[in-house]
């Protein structure tokens, strides 16, 4: 879960959620959930930065805890494959 401050920078520009995913050119569920504190990918927080009217270099303003991961390859699932096996 990510803290931000999304929806106080939002009311506080008397921006509705409608009104920011139409201007960030995402949907209003999306941000209705990063405003709950679930994650998004790091294109949709760029989008969102600069809709609210911030810098990129202001990141830290809307979204505190800013400590993305690096990327893990992603597990492989699905039918092991069978190997002929010589008795």
């Amino acid at each position: 879960m990510g803290k931000n401050n999304v929806r106080q920078i939002r009311e506080s520009l008397l921006m509705s959620k409608a009104e920011l995913a139409r201007k960030a050119g995402v949907s209003a569920l999306t941000i209705d959930r990063i405003e709950k504190g679930m994650n998004c990918r790091m294109d949709t927080k760029r989008k969102i930065i600069l809709a609210l009217g911030f810098k990129l270099s202001e990141k830290d303003k809307v979204f505190l805890d800013d400590e993305t991961p690096p990327a893990q390859k992603p597990k492989r699932r699905g039918k092991k494959k069978k190997r002929d096996r010589k008795k």
